[in-house]
């Protein structure tokens, strides 16, 4: 089926619109936009600039996408953005577009960014994350597949969030949280293994206690960090699930929260 149009949208010459998709009232749709079949757009939003999403994602009223980046930096380069596949993206959310010719803000599948949250310039969020209401990421942020955050949570420029981490609501997030991890508080501090969310995901047993033997290297040891990655090394299994813990300690840009 063609899309759906309210009578009171506008949907200027050149947006392409897959099957299916249904563009609801009020709402304005760039002519550089494309949007995937069986998309969903509510009331009173707006979708600018070089933005592609993909298929199957609701957007509800009031989300903004696609707007140039709030940084000063930003010279009307020809940027993007990257929405793609089962994605909800609640009431007045919204997503700016990348500082830096060909450079893109991203989202990927399968995640949930509930009411107010911002989604700054050359962000990466990955699949299936789960960013509550009124998370604020900065420009240059990265959340891995899996991560959840809890409300109310700013996020440094820069910082990167590890898969399956969790954040606890109202946290600021200065530097970045390692994965499988839970951190909480202000200033943030980590609390153990995200065993729960572990668990609900399958891991086994034997893999959450690898990682909390990675855990107490890390945080309930004298060693720094450099250490700590060693020993980790050195004497526990190289599943993918260490090796995943270990490229973020050696990748890590703004050093880990402690």
């Amino acid at each position: 089926m063609p899309a759906v149009i309210h009578d009171t949208a506008i949907v200027e010459k050149g947006a392409q619109l897959g099957d299916n998709v249904d563009i609801g009232p009020f709402s304005i749709i760039g002519k550089n936009v494309s949007i995937g079949d069986g998309t969903r757009v509510g009331s009173n939003v707006l979708i600018e600039g070089n933005t592609s999403i993909g298929s199957e994602n609701t957007i509800f009223n009031g989300a903004a996408i696609g707007a140039p980046p709030q940084d000063l930096k930003f010279g009307g380069e020809r940027s993007f953005v990257k929405i793609g596949n089962e994605n909800t993206i609640r009431e007045f959310v919204t997503i700016n577009s990348a500082v830096g010719e060909g450079e893109s803000t991203s989202v990927g599948n399968n995640c949930l960014l509930m009411a107010y949250v911002h989604l700054a310039h050359n962000c990466i969020v990955r699949d299936r994350v789960i960013l509550s209401n009124a998370v604020n990421l900065a420009g240059h942020v990265t959340i891995d597949d899996w991560a959840i955050i809890g409300g109310m949570v700013p996020v440094h420029q820069f910082v990167s969030i590890g898969t399956h981490a969790f954040v606890g609501g109202g946290s600021r997030i200065p530097k970045d949280i390692p994965p499988y991890f839970k951190f909480a508080g202000n200033p943030p501090k980590v609390s153990g293994l995200n065993s729960v969310g572990l668990e609900r995901r399958g891991f086994s047993i034997e893999t959450r206690a690898l990682l909390k033997k990675a855990y107490v290297f890390l945080y309930r040891s004298e060693l720094n960090v450099s250490q700590a990655a060693e020993k980790i090394k050195e004497e526990l299994d190289q599943t993918d699930e260490i090796k995943t813990l270990i490229e973020f300690i050696c990748n890590s840009r703004r050093g880990l929260t402690k």
